[in-house]
């Protein structure tokens, strides 16, 4: 990278900086020179680096503002661009709310700026070769359908949310079918988000992070703009800007509004989950706080969509699913108390994984206790029965059980709180995941309920199914 920061600037690399990429694989570095500063890039895929630079390329010769390539290193890796600075839209308002500074005007103006830009992408750079779009040229069926499994794959199966899979496949087929009614012959960004827009040592927008761009439907974009989670734009901005954006492309192309308008939300829909699925990837799976904390926004966000504006057409699994993650208590903002999650499961299942980030926490084995699952009297019973409750309260190996684990869980309860910590996990397992870890798990939730200031969120995994 100094080997081609000195052939491109004619003087040597005096001060590299690296630039976190958040949720990217490529690496970038700010490169300083004497006279000349630039960012350099590192990617080894190829394929998706040729679409980056053709898209720069094609969008700079129609005027639009988008970081000039200076240099591209033999094997098409490495590569520099222009340096616009560190801030983004995204950055310029969250400095402003940290300082408790409305940016209500901000919002509309920024945003009015980069809508108008967008419909200039949309509709001047439609005609590019799309041939150099990667992975594929057009946001197609297929395109759909991987962001749809990945919703499906890292987020509802990583959450434990339920669904009938088949039914959720034929909803997600009837749900490409009428998003792709839409005219799809537009520039399709892909990512056209508050952290892509930088405004620049000029106070101009400039834009990033294009190379996923292919032919699609316009709404695709405005709603990655508009509902992106940890942007927060208050719902009647939203409406505003949505107006505006209309407004101002209907003086380009000729749309149907009403149509327009509700395949809009449709890929709203089809943006969070994409959206959700990068989130469980990254933050289930791979454990980074960060994507963790957007879940809660991105799913108010979800809720005042399917409450306020439901699309025209019968998705019923799909509709379950996303009334389930609307309303579960795993998603919902977090306030400053401790959130003590107690579980029960089934040990042929599987000790359940911490989704909080915090990488675990307690875990007690309940099947040295007596077990009500061996009567007949109580098999088709759970833990929250009371011929269940009365059967375990009469042995006194369960009263000394539960005051060795209330000992150990109040401890970790007072010292969290002092602290600060968010997130505290106990899990209970038995056999089946039906009596006697049912029984723990509630007289604990029950326990810290009336002795602590906790939000207590409680699951029986096993019986929910």
């Amino acid at each position: 990278m100094e080997a081609l920061f000195e052939s491109w600037a004619g003087e040597p690399c005096i001060k590299k900086t690296t630039i976190s990429a958040n949720g990217s694989n490529r690496q970038y570095c700010r490169m300083v020179g004497e006279t000349k500063r630039c960012i350099g890039s590192y990617n080894g895929d190829v394929r998706e680096n040729e679409a980056f630079f053709y898209f720069a390329d094609q969008l700079r010769q129609r005027g639009i503002r988008v970081p000039e390539i200076y240099a591209i290193s033999a094997d098409r890796t490495r590569y520099l661009q222009q340096d616009l600075g560190d801030t983004t839209i995204f950055s310029y308002l969250a400095s402003k709310r940290a300082n408790d500074i409305d940016v209500t005007d901000d919002i509309l103006n920024l945003f009015a700026r980069a809508l108008d830009d967008l419909i200039k992408i949309q509709t001047l750079a439609h005609d590019v070769d799309f041939s150099y779009s990667y992975p594929r040229s057009s946001f197609d069926r297929q395109s759909l359908q991987w962001d749809f499994n990945y919703f499906k794959y890292y987020f509802l199966k990583m959450a434990n949310i339920p669904f009938d899979e088949q039914r959720l496949e034929d909803d997600f087929s009837r749900f490409i079918d009428y998003l792709l009614e839409e005219d799809c012959s537009y520039f399709l960004y892909r990512d056209f988000q508050a952290r892509n827009i930088m405004i620049g040592p000029d106070k101009e927008l400039y834009y990033i992070d294009f190379q996923g761009a292919r032919q699609g439907a316009a709404q695709y974009d405005v709603a990655a703009l508009l509902y992106s989670a940890k942007t927060d734009i208050p719902q009647e901005l939203r409406d505003q800007l949505l107006d505006y954006y209309i407004d101002h492309l209907s003086k380009v192309v000729e749309i149907d509004r009403e149509s327009f308008t509700d395949k809009f939300y449709g890929y709203v829909l089809a943006r969070m989950m994409q959206a959700m699925g990068a989130y469980g990837f990254r933050g289930f799976y791979e454990k980074k706080d960060y994507f963790l904390r957007s879940i809660p926004l991105a799913v108010t966000n979800l809720r005042n969509i399917i409450h306020d504006h439901p699309i025209a057409i019968d998705l019923p699994e799909l509709n379950n699913v996303w009334y389930t993650i609307a309303h579960h208590d795993y998603f919902q903002p977090q306030d400053d108390r401790l959130n003590v999650r107690i579980f029960s499961f089934s040990y042929k299942k599987g000790i359940p994984i911490d989704k909080s980030g915090n990488g675990g926490g307690f875990v007690f084995d309940c099947r040295a206790l007596p077990n009500p699952g061996r009567y007949d009297e109580y098999k088709q019973l759970n833990g929250m029965d009371l011929p269940v409750i009365e059967f375990l309260e009469a042995k006194p190996e369960i009263h000394d059980f539960l005051e060795h684990v209330t000992a150990l869980v109040d401890r970790s309860i007072e010292d969290y709180m002092d602290r600060g910590f968010f997130n505290l996990m106990v899990n209970f397992g038995c056999t089946g995941g039906q009596h006697r870890s049912v029984y723990c798990a509630e007289w604990l939730a029950e326990h810290i309920r009336n002795n602590y200031d906790c939000r207590v969120i409680l699951r029986h995994l096993e019986q929910q199914k």
